[in-house]
């Protein structure tokens, strides 16, 4: 399991980021989209990780969600 943050970027697509992996993002025209296509980039950049022997970064979050 691992969190994901989606925000609309400047070009109105929607941005899918995963912070425990450093560089690991995604996007699409859709929230949907964008989910699936960052379900596919978590699994192909830790398969990377391992395939390189590198360690795969632990899940840990602790979110707040906050309205200014």
């Amino acid at each position: 399991m691992r969190q994901v943050i989606i925000f609309r970027g400047e070009d109105g697509y929607w941005v899918a980021e995963c912070p425990t992996l450093p560089g690991c993002l995604s996007q699409g025209k859709t929230k949907e989209e964008a989910v699936g296509n960052i379900r596919k980039a978590i699994c192909g950049h830790i398969a990377a990780l391992e395939e390189d022997k590198l360690a795969v970064p632990e899940e840990h979050f602790d979110a707040v969600l906050m309205a200014v």
